[in-house]
């Protein structure tokens, strides 16, 4: 999307001496870290090796998983430069929210899209070919816009969910999030990468004053902007009866965690889908909306 903006680890540090809004200059100590632990399983990745292939593997069954997905252009965009990820015969699923103007980003999501769905199709769900698929996406989408001028700068933000047979493999890169409604507490699964997040977790901002900030839609990573990209992967347990959420920050930027927690809870999937859609709209609408809704069914009990 045309206002997302890819920031390099190297301005984070000097970022950090004028971030703080001006009402908060004075401030003689930075803002508590949100209590939110690094997760331990989380894999990041080296930049991938341009030959790598994606282990061709026989794919094992996938347990029932039920989906409800929306996508919408908003009230203020002139296209959606967001794409799904639907593929219920290899249990895969996902968001991806695309920077670069207008065909800058509708290339790069789709790109994404398109290729995670050839490269992972038939596969057994398993991290070493989530990460190996996501880096060889990058790649294609990184030599894209070197040849076409018209692309440069183009890039995208890929969460995906794996359904195996007792885990979900979680790939992410950007700011759009993962979710989980378990047991009736609502929990955000992956990190924002993205300017303000990194603020946030070394305590320089507060939530509150990151919800606000100029910089919050400037993302610190994302697929296709360089050669190599680092890639959040998380294995995590499968439960009957939990309900994931995939989605950009066109829904979570307009709907708050308790809206979206209520419409988890008292729904059905494809009746929560349009009140989150429909909520979003109604606060505003300022960007793409774009949400995966999956509801476990067959998961360890």
């Amino acid at each position: 999307m045309s206002h997302k903006f890819r920031f390099t680890k190297d301005s984070m540090e000097r970022l950090k001496t004028f971030a703080i809004p001006e009402e908060q200059e004075t401030d003689k100590k930075p803002a508590k870290a949100p209590s939110r632990p690094e997760k331990s399983r989380r894999d990041r990745q080296e930049p991938p090796i341009a030959s790598a292939e994606v282990p061709a593997t026989q794919p094992e069954r996938v347990c029932a998983v039920q989906s409800a997905c929306r996508t919408h252009i908003g009230k203020v965009r002139r296209s959606n430069q967001d794409a799904l990820i639907e593929s219920a015969s290899d249990g895969l699923w996902g968001v991806a929210d695309g920077m670069g103007g207008h065909n800058g980003g509708e290339t790069a999501s789709a790109g994404a899209r398109d290729g995670v769905l050839e490269l992972l199709s038939g596969k057994k769900p398993e991290q070493s070919a989530l990460r190996t698929a996501i880096g060889a996406v990058n790649r294609r989408l990184y030599l894209r816009q070197l040849e076409d001028e018209s692309l440069s700068g183009m890039g995208t933000t890929l969460t995906l969910l794996w359904f195996a047979g007792d885990a979900v493999h979680i790939g992410h890169v950007g700011d759009s999030r993962a979710y989980r409604l378990r047991d009736g507490k609502l929990a955000q699964i992956t990190d924002d990468h993205s300017v303000v997040a990194e603020l946030v977790r070394s305590g320089v901002l507060t939530p509150e004053q990151a919800a606000s900030h100029p910089m919050r839609n400037v993302i610190t990573r994302a697929v296709g902007t360089e050669e190599g990209v680092e890639i959040d992967l998380l294995c995590e347990e499968r439960r009957a009866g939990d309900v994931w959420l995939v989605c950009s920050d066109g829904l979570y930027g307009m709907v708050g965690d308790d809206a979206i927690a209520g419409a988890l809870t008292s729904l059905p999937i494809d009746q929560a889908a349009d009140r989150l859609l429909a909520a979003a709209l109604e606060a505003g609408g300022r960007d793409n909306i774009s949400l995966v809704i999956l509801l476990d069914k067959e998961g360890a009990q």
